[in-house]
């Protein structure tokens, strides 16, 4: 079986989609309007990503207003002074705050999930926001008439159903963005965080089948937002033993804009396990240049000295453009890099005769 290649999610809106979103903000154009160019936006994209020759696809996220906030949108008990996430280039994301429960998504992720199914002719998977990142949003000083533990009941709840509901629709696989788990260890640096967040992640995929949880992947970056990141600067190692502990069956790995991918990927193989499929970044959204397929083979080829083949697979590194409103990278270099992808992994695939 050839080495699997995925992509991790969202892609470069167009120009006219984002334009279209302030017109609308600002009461230049209908909801109606904005639905057209969403829906323009989500076929041509899913017909650009198979003219990549992508085996596995998705809808590029680009009806969604971010990676992370999609279910909480037009939520009535959010305030928008929550936590503030810096970038290494000083530009900053500020999460909302919830002001009051009980807790419920707004949008489950299955509607983007059907509505690229209706375009798509090769399979498609679907990202949701973990657990971990949504629970974020309540507040240290806590929420009168709503605890934290009845919050994270809560939050466990609605996690579980945007996972299964996606499994249920027949997505390929679904995958559990966790960009907050290395910021984590930089915010604190006794991991206490993140053990916190991998124990409730865990307490949703612990709701899932064995076999369930081998459709159910989860990725990790240190972010990439405007050419930038969040926690590129924090040691993979404080990381990635921690990241096993996730009852997934999939890791969906950031590594080609690692500074040393060797000393990374013989971590992964100290801590991994044998039943979890590792699909390592042989791609770089935030750089401009464009891999060549020879690249991205010769990245394939070294992973493979340190995981086996079969359980072996690639992405890129991070998803393109993660929020509405990124123009950093433009559309073409995001679909050019994924070509490179597909081509080098095969081309490694057959150098390693699988």
């Amino acid at each position: 079986m050839p080495i699997p290649t995925e992509p991790i999610g969202s892609i470069p809106r167009p120009q006219e989609l984002i334009e279209g979103v302030n017109a609308f903000a600002n009461g230049h154009i209908s909801q109606s309007e904005l639905d057209d160019l969403y829906e323009h936006a989500v076929r041509d994209t899913i017909q650009k990503f198979e003219e990549t020759g992508s085996p596995v696809i998705t809808d590029g996220e680009q009806s969604k207003p971010s990676f992370a906030t999609y279910p909480i949108q037009g939520m009535e008990t959010l305030a928008p002074d929550g936590v503030v996430i810096p970038f290494s280039d000083g530009h900053t994301r500020q999460l909302p705050r919830l002001t009051g429960g009980p807790f419920r998504y707004q949008t489950y992720a299955v509607r983007y999930l059907e509505e690229a199914q209706k375009h798509a002719h090769v399979p498609v998977k679907q990202a949701v926001i973990a657990a971990s990142a949504l629970s974020i949003l309540y507040p240290q000083d806590g929420i009168e008439g709503y605890s934290r533990d009845a919050f994270l009941d809560d939050l466990v709840n609605e996690t579980e159903k945007d996972i299964r509901q996606c499994l249920e629709k027949g997505a390929y696989n679904v995958q559990m963005d966790f960009t907050e788990g290395r910021l984590s260890v930089k915010l604190d640096p006794s991991k206490m965080l993140l053990n916190k967040f991998v124990d409730l992640n865990n307490q949703v995929l612990e709701r899932f089948s064995e076999d369930e949880r081998k459709k159910i992947g989860v990725h990790t970056c240190p972010g990439g937002d405007k050419d930038s990141t969040h926690s590129a600067d924090v040691d993979y190692a404080e990381l990635l033993p921690s990241l096993f502990e996730l009852k997934a069956g999939i890791f969906y790995i950031q590594l080609a804009s690692e500074p040393d991918r060797r000393r990374v990927l013989n971590i992964i193989k100290e801590h991994s396990k044998p039943n979890q499929r590792i699909f390592v970044g042989v791609v770089d959204p935030i750089d401009p240049k464009v891999e060549s397929a020879e690249e991205v083979r010769d990245h394939v080829l070294e992973a493979a000295e340190f995981i086996e083949p079969n359980r072996l697979g690639t992405t890129d590194d991070c998803g393109f453009s993660p929020f509405g409103d990124d123009m950093s990278t433009a559309r073409e270099t995001a679909f050019a890099k994924i070509r490179a992808r597909v081509a080098g992994t095969e081309l490694a695939s057959e150098e390693l005769g699988v």
